[in-house]
């Protein structure tokens, strides 16, 4: 949903300083967050994140309009910061990101902090409520790296994570941190156990020149491959960086299977 496709597009190639190498901590500011009540009995929540140079409120709209009177939808914004892809100008986005490669370095600092975030708006939700994450494109990979530390019990920094999710979204997204995610994984029985039992659907179109669809497919076997079983991985054919009705479709009854929905 970002105006910002074109943009992006035109400056993947700048040769721009990667941020995250800042030895200094950075802080975060972030913006607004916009919240959509449930119209039924209230059984889950999900933080449902932007992407690069979007906000809260653009996805609020669409989510309402959503046939799952069930679900509170919590819409973060991110920070306003220097991203090193689009040449280090100031866009809202939940990490930086100097280039969308396998081998390209990852803002752990930044991831962190989004991570922490989103961890502390679900944190206040009644205990007998199922949480999970969503998200688009960036959005997207933050929630893919909040399903991962999930299942390692903690942030990249090592500090405890401690929210137990029941359903991870990723749409036209990727991993970050998938080089060494097996390893992680492999070397702890119960970080093994919590990443097969967690339900991920990622979705991608396959004509997607923002976000290429190989990042799709590259992330979900890396996901596969370090444990995350309970995985759907959907194309959508023809399609580029944006949603269809088809596809928040599959979502609505992926969610509501996963969930256990009512109605």
């Amino acid at each position: 949903m970002s105006s910002l496709d074109q943009t992006f597009r035109l400056l993947t190639s700048i040769d721009a300083p990667f941020l995250g190498s800042r030895t200094a901590r950075r802080t975060f500011d972030f913006g607004r967050t916009h919240v959509v009540r449930p119209k039924g009995k209230h059984q889950a929540t999900i933080v449902w994140l932007h992407g690069l140079g979007d906000n809260g409120s653009s996805w609020s709209q669409l989510l309402e309009s959503l046939p799952l009177p069930n679900i509170k939808w919590i819409c973060p914004t991110a920070p306003t910061r220097p991203v090193a892809l689009l040449g280090g100008f100031p866009y809202t986005a939940w990490f930086d990101v100097s280039e969308l490669s396998e081998n390209g370095p990852d803002d752990w600092e930044g991831l962190d902090a989004s991570a922490a975030h989103i961890a502390n708006l679900l944190s206040t939700e009644p205990c007998d409520v199922k949480v999970g994450i969503g998200g688009f494109s960036m959005g997207a990979a933050m929630a893919l790296y909040s399903a991962t530390a999930c299942a390692l019990g903690r942030y990249g920094n090592g500090n405890p994570y401690n929210i137990n999710l029941r359903a991870i979204v990723g749409l036209s997204g990727w991993l970050p941190g998938s080089r060494c995610l097996r390893n992680k994984i492999e070397v702890s029985h119960e970080a093994a156990r919590r990443a097969a039992s967690l339900p991920i659907m990622l979705g991608h179109g396959t004509c997607d020149d923002v976000v290429p669809y190989k990042h799709g497919e590259i992330s979900a076997h890396s996901l596969n491959v370090a444990g995350f079983r309970n995985l759907t991985f959907k194309d959508y054919e023809g399609i580029g960086h944006y949603t269809i009705p088809k596809e928040m479709n599959e979502v609505c009854n992926w969610l509501t299977a996963r969930l256990g929905l009512e109605g």
